[in-house]
């Protein structure tokens, strides 16, 4: 954090008899509090194409100067890496400086599994998965310590639940747990494994929703599980790796986006219209680089105090207990 100018003057030297010169006024420039992560190096798990929260979180964070390494699901690894290379994504890598984004490297990543040995045959001999290595969580960290040494910053931003469009009454227990294990005990092996690389005063953040806490009809297959476990996963691991390694755990409950991921529901349009019906910032679209700003300010030093959060950025919609738009309401 830039530390801002104090206005100071300066002292005469007293001598006998004579009287102490009073301090000169001077005028300075406040910089003002800024998100300054220069020298930081982060890790963002879970960026495949530049229209979700990862992509946007990755863009925050180099906007504050912080160098940025990705983990990008193997099967979806190929598309990414050409797309970059051809330029597609170059509108979006933009900063605000004229410069543009820039990754230090692309490692591919399945943090469904922990190692190897985890890995079941008909996924290592997947032709998605063919020709990379060394693509679970522990030798990722590994890989990563190996290239980078010690990080500052860790971002979760995936999530999966292949069951997701179904109720959870019709949700099969292979199906649940696929989305337990996807979306919330991946952040759990994340911190195992990257938090003995972390500089003290480190933080990693994770992504959540409100359907962790409140009803959502629709978002099922044990996701609504999945979140509530995540956000539980991070209070504990703000205290076990706070005090193991002095590094902060927070989650970001985000509101509805139209990502490409958030298609996978199903009916994530209608989210959005609700929200801009319902919430306190009525007809104010959420952009995905106001969470991206927020998780730069939690990965800051101005966030130094802050951990075992769930900090909402949904324009208010968690706050609403009745939708005025309901026709019993409104008509």
């Amino acid at each position: 954090m830039r530390q801002s100018s104090a206005v100071t003057g300066t002292r005469a030297r007293t001598t006998r008899g004579a009287r102490a010169a009073r301090p000169r006024a001077t005028t300075t420039t406040r910089a003002g509090l800024n998100v300054d992560l220069r020298g930081k190096k982060a890790f963002v798990a879970g960026v495949a194409d530049d229209n979700g929260f990862g992509w946007a979180i990755s863009k925050a964070l180099s906007e504050a100067g912080a160098e940025v390494i990705l983990g990008t699901w193997v099967p979806a690894l190929n598309i990414f890496e050409t797309s970059y290379r051809r330029g597609k994504f170059d509108e979006s890598r933009k900063l605000s400086d004229g410069s543009m984004m820039t990754f230090s490297k692309i490692y591919p990543m399945d943090a469904v599994f922990d190692a190897m040995d985890d890995v079941p045959e008909d996924i290592a001999t997947n032709k998605r998965y063919a020709g990379n290595e060394k693509w679970t969580v522990s030798e990722v960290a590994k890989c990563v310590e190996e290239d980078f040494g010690k990080i500052d910053v860790l971002v979760h931003s995936l999530a999966n639940g292949p069951e997701v469009a179904k109720p959870l009454l019709e949700t099969s227990r292979k199906g649940y747990l696929a989305a337990i294990s996807a979306s919330s005990y991946s952040n759990v092996s994340m911190i195992q494994h990257f938090g003995p690389l972390m500089n003290k005063g480190g933080a990693a953040i994770s992504l959540t929703y409100l359907a962790s806490e409140q009803i959502i009809p629709g978002y099922g297959g044990g996701m609504s599980s999945a979140k509530a476990a995540l956000e539980s996963d991070t209070r504990v691991l703000a205290y076990e790796a706070g005090r193991k390694w002095g590094i902060r755990v927070n989650t970001i409950s985000a509101g509805p986006l139209g990502s490409r991921a958030a298609k996978a529901i199903g009916f994530i349009d209608k989210m959005i219209n609700y929200s801009l019906s319902n919430a306190p910032l009525k007809e104010k679209p959420l952009e995905a680089i106001e969470i991206g700003n927020t998780a730069a300010f939690l990965c800051s030093p101005l966030a130094s105090g802050i951990t075992g959060a769930t900090i909402y950025v949904d324009n208010g919609l968690n706050a609403m207990g009745l939708a005025e738009t309901a026709p019993e309401i409104s008509g």
